[in-house]
């Protein structure tokens, strides 16, 4: 009977302590989070770019930096909102184009996110949690390598951390400002504040949810959440006006929507994003502490429990999360983690909270968590995962410099044939993989259909560059299981690269150059007169 007063008290409390916090404090965090990051980050920031970095944002961007268009063409427009965009081109106009600038200014806006995260653990909980959330969202892989990379869901998740802020706060202006920005940044961020009007109408209706349902006054205002959809609304109606599409091409639309909506698929997409939220990369260690934890009872001070984080801002996260776990599983044709990155940091949030409150050793599980992330940063896991999700993107990258300065060296003039990224790395020197471009002869993948297909077109190139396409375990976790090889194959596009031998074998080539690393490896096959 006494805890429920307690609670209230210090919700009250803890709501007013961010009213405290001034600019020079903010700006000083700011800068706290943004030299880390610099310094975290130090051997990264000269790398070439990576995967869709290459295959569309520093395309897109630099079309902007350029011709001053919102609508690529140097690439096959995706219809996203062009905030992010338009703040690499800014920096290029700045400082240059070049890796390093472009990487400082995706630093700039994941210290800005950190802030965001910062301030929303501490308005829910206290300073205490607020650190420790925000060190272990900094080096989760998964936040950590978005952090320098040209891609757009961590500024979308950032934006997302200070609405939610503003929510929290009750401040509609600003709650409006930062959803608009954050729907700028990305199209799908508007699920959040649509999860939070459904909740606002949802949950007084529903008795077992009123505990965890809006205050009262808050409900009459719920219709702030919608007008993020305006500026979002705006931007694809020029989008369409300019291209003819609105969700962006064809191949686009195809691939993340049209593809997806199975409802066969939607159980196991949604079984590999819940594994996302709760023990992908690490996280396991957290949500186990964490189940462990509500089995305890809470901690006292001064013979009063340890708060907890107010039940009607728990329903408000929850209702995120479980949105953007419905929604992230129906759509987009790659189950990327990435997607996820405005709600994990609010699942980290949630358990950090909870150790605070029931563990007195509290900071030394969250220790031990975090040299789980650090592990996951550099260890890659037993099964097949997104390269960018760890420092297997870096392994990548390397791979691909070196094979491609060989390549260089040993067949300048070369036609050479490869798969996408690579057919983007030899042909836009701009992307830091060569110095000038080679002439491409582009396949879709390396599997035995297409490397058929090459053997048709063989005075079409003189070298081949090959590559492997995903991450493959040396001792993969349901590598015996035909079923679940059946189900990857139909609904998420796995298949099977042939390896460098068996290329060079069936297209008459010779290997010249190999390499592997940590499951990944890249080939240079030479024909003819090249050999």
């Amino acid at each position: 009977m006494l805890a429920r007063p307690a609670a209230a008290r210090f919700d009250v409390k803890t709501q007013s302590q961010p009213a405290g916090m001034g600019v020079p404090q903010q700006f000083l965090l700011f800068a706290l989070f943004f030299a880390g990051l610099m310094l975290l980050h130090a051997p990264l920031l000269r790398l070439p770019y990576f995967w869709d970095e290459a295959g569309y944002y520093v395309p897109a961007a630099r079309d902007l930096y350029l011709t001053g268009s919102f609508i690529p063409y140097s690439t096959p427009s995706n219809a996203h909102p062009p905030l992010v965009l338009a703040w690499l081109a800014l920096a290029w106009r700045v400082f240059g184009f070049s890796t390093l600038v472009t990487r400082t200014a995706m630093l700039t806006v994941a210290a800005f996110s950190l802030l965001g995260i910062f301030r929303l653990a501490r308005a829910v909980a206290n300073l205490q949690v607020a650190w420790a959330t925000t060190i272990l969202v900094a080096i989760y892989p998964v936040f950590f390598t978005q952090s320098s990379l040209a891609q757009v869901d961590l500024p979308a998740a950032g934006f997302t951390f200070w609405a939610l802020l503003a929510y929290v706060e009750d401040q509609p202006c600003k709650q409006v400002a930062w959803f608009s920005l954050a729907v700028l940044a990305k199209e799908t961020a508007i699920v959040a504040p649509v999860a939070l009007f459904a909740w606002h109408a949802v949950a007084p209706r529903i008795r077992w949810l009123h505990a965890f349902a809006p205050p009262n006054e808050r409900r009459t205002r719920a219709f702030h959440l919608l007008l993020p959809a305006l500026p979002l609304a705006c931007w694809f109606a020029y989008h369409h006006a300019k291209t003819g599409f609105i969700f962006g091409n064809r191949d686009f639309f195809r691939y993340n929507v049209a593809e997806t909506l199975d409802p066969l698929r939607l159980p196991f997409a949604l079984g590999m994003r819940v594994w996302q939220v709760c023990g992908y990369l690490g996280l396991y260690v957290l949500t186990c502490a964490g189940l462990l934890a509500m089995f305890r009872p809470s901690r006292k001070d001064d013979g009063v429990a340890r708060p907890r984080i107010a039940l009607w801002q728990q329903g408000a996260f929850a209702a995120v999360l479980l949105a953007y776990l419905l929604f992230m599983s129906a759509v987009g044709g790659a189950v990327l983690a990435r997607y996820l990155l405005p709600v994990i940091p609010l699942v980290i949030l949630a358990w950090v909270s909870t150790l605070w409150r029931r563990m007195r050793y509290w900071k030394l599980i969250v220790a031990l968590v975090a040299i789980a992330f650090v592990a996951a940063l550099f260890t890659n896991p037993p099964y097949g995962f997104s390269l960018e999700d760890n420092l297997a993107y870096r392994d990548y990258i390397v791979l691909h410099a070196q094979a491609s300065r060989f390549l260089a060296l040993r067949a300048p003039n070369a036609r050479v044939l490869s798969a996408w990224p690579a057919s983007d790395e030899l042909s836009r020197p701009w992307l830091g993989y060569v110095a000038r471009p080679f002439p491409v002869v582009r396949l879709e993948d390396f599997t035995a259909s297409q490397i058929e297909l090459a053997s048709l077109a063989r005075s079409h190139f003189d070298a081949a560059l090959v590559f492997s396409t995903k991450y493959e375990p040396a001792h993969p976790l349901l590598e015996d299981w035909p079923a679940w090889q059946r189900i990857k194959e139909k609904y998420f596009g796995y298949h099977r690269d042939l390896l460098p031998d068996e290329i060079a074998q069936r297209l008459g080539g010779q290997i010249v150059y190999h390499k592997e690393e940590n499951g990944q490896w890249i080939a240079v096959i030479v024909f003819g007169e090249k050999q």
